[in-house]
């Protein structure tokens, strides 16, 4: 990378990993229409889209790099920044948003100390609002990873994280089935 000044003298960024997205140019070399599935492509190696990485895109296949910034930001596919291990999505269609999902939004938010699109500190969780999880007869409804929690409150939902935070602090992994069938009101 390159060498910048601070003001304790040079100091050497840490050096980046092209690796990957070297692979994906050569392979998408010459191939017109390839800025999706190298941006796909990229965001598998790396989680997400390092600026790194796009300026490297856009030199290899000769565009600007607010052309390709540009794609990256319109679809909802790509991310311009890390997720956390655990990501919470709590869907805001319309029977969540009618049945409660902003309060749920809300509480959650305060309780994990960010906001929609953001991660803890601690990179342990990532919150997402999203159009539809599916899940419409169990409104209003999050799900943490794999897991969905319905027919929350905002208690319920900041109890289903405690639980979740308890479980994985626990086994590594957590158990969960327990208590997603709890908060979503199921029964085995």
């Amino acid at each position: 990378m390159t060498v910048a000044e601070s003001p304790a003298g040079p100091a050497t960024e840490a050096a980046f990993d092209y690796g990957p997205v070297d692979e994906l140019l050569s392979k998408y070399r010459g191939i017109k229409g390839s800025l999706i599935p190298l941006l796909q492509g990229t965001q598998a190696a790396y989680g997400y889209l390092p600026k790194e990485a796009m300026v490297r895109i856009a030199q290899g296949i000769g565009e600007p790099l607010s052309s390709i910034f540009g794609v990256a930001t319109f679809y909802a596919q790509f991310r311009l920044i890390p997720r956390a291990r655990n990501v919470v999505r709590i869907c805001h269609g319309t029977a969540c948003h009618v049945s409660g999902a902003p309060l749920v939004s809300l509480e959650v938010e305060k309780h994990l100390g960010i906001q929609d699109g953001e991660n803890t500190e601690d990179m342990l969780y990532t919150l997402e609002s999203v159009a539809c999880l599916g899940a419409c007869g169990m409104a209003p409804v999050m799900m943490i990873n794999d897991r969905t929690y319905g027919k929350l409150t905002p208690d319920k939902a900041v109890g289903a994280l405690k639980d979740f935070s308890a479980a994985e602090a626990g086994s590594g992994n957590g158990a969960g089935k327990a208590e997603a069938q709890e908060a979503s009101g199921e029964e085995e």
